[in-house]
């Protein structure tokens, strides 16, 4: 059996590439390599990721073309909507198309960054695009975790769409003011989405809770401070060990001990959050 040439690993590449490297066209067809498009090929072994098919994208694409929307999105870390096809933006004439591959032909300059070498649009233009592609609770995830993550400061992005032109903005622009800092999963995210859905005020976001002495209490994912209301979002989907749950229930004592209600969302609570999110409107109810 050939050895496979280590320059070919951990990559995608052309035919070409593979001739280089020594290997035949008939090679190619063997077990040990899969095609990831016409004319693209990576090894049987290598996990065929999004950054993978973003990068066999490129190599058929013309100079120019960056990551956009969604799969901008993507290769930053955050996965909503569909993967495919993949989103590329251009600012020149192109009437190229491939399969599996959006390529939106875009006025003025791009400005694109470079991210692990691959050209991507940055995070405000991407949460503009992206406004057309996702829910409004999954493009509310997508602000809350762009800031979160330090991709964009949360008065920029705001300014942005205000000032954008861009296609997706008047959604882009009804969301932007509800997307906030320190938001810590997705999941939270599209539970403030239902709660703001039903007409809940806003809550404090992963903030700190004291007691009436000024003892630090607990740090709360959702918290209605002037109802005293906390709202958790458990996302465990396994069994915790007995001092994680010794530790948790401390918690909830301590808080309930201080006048607070304390509602627990699950992932399996989230597979209907309408519901979820009307308990929260009856703890708020009874605290009036």
């Amino acid at each position: 059996m050939y050895a496979i040439p280590a320059a070919l690993r951990g990559r995608v590449f052309t035919v070409a590439d593979a001739e280089r490297a020594g290997l035949t066209r008939r090679s190619l067809q063997g077990p040990r390599f899969a095609m990831v498009r016409p004319g693209v090929y990576r090894l049987a072994e290598t996990e065929p990721t999004l950054r993978l098919h973003a990068e066999a994208a490129r190599l058929v694409l013309p100079p120019g073309a960056a990551a956009s929307h969604t799969t901008a999105l993507g290769l930053r870390g955050l996965h909503l909507g569909r993967t495919f096809p993949l989103h590329f933006s251009i600012s020149t004439w192109s009437e190229v198309e491939r399969r599996g591959i959006v390529l939106h032909r875009r006025q003025g300059r791009l400005h694109p960054i470079e991210l692990d070498g691959l050209p991507v649009l940055g995070p405000r233009r991407t949460f503009v695009d992206a406004a057309t592609l996702l829910s409004s609770r999954d493009l509310l995830a997508a602000g809350d975790w762009l800031v979160a993550h330090g991709e964009v400061d949360l008065l920029d992005l705001r300014a942005y769409v205000i000032e954008s032109h861009l296609d997706g903005v008047r959604r882009a622009r009804r969301i932007a003011p509800l997307v906030r800092d320190d938001v810590a999963s997705v999941q939270e995210s599209h539970l403030r989405w239902e709660l703001h859905c039903i007409g809940l005020p806003e809550p404090e976001v992963n903030v700190d809770i004291l007691d009436d002495q000024g003892r630090w209490l607990a740090k709360g994912d959702l918290v209605f401070r002037r109802w005293k209301v906390l709202v958790e979002y458990d996302g465990w989907q396994h069994e915790r060990d007995a001092q994680q749950r010794q530790w948790d229930h401390l918690r909830r004592e301590q808080l309930e001990a201080a006048g607070w209600r304390v509602i627990v969302i699950t992932a399996a609570d989230m597979r209907n959050p309408r519901s979820a999110a009307i308990r929260v409107r009856q703890a708020l109810q009874q605290a009036m």
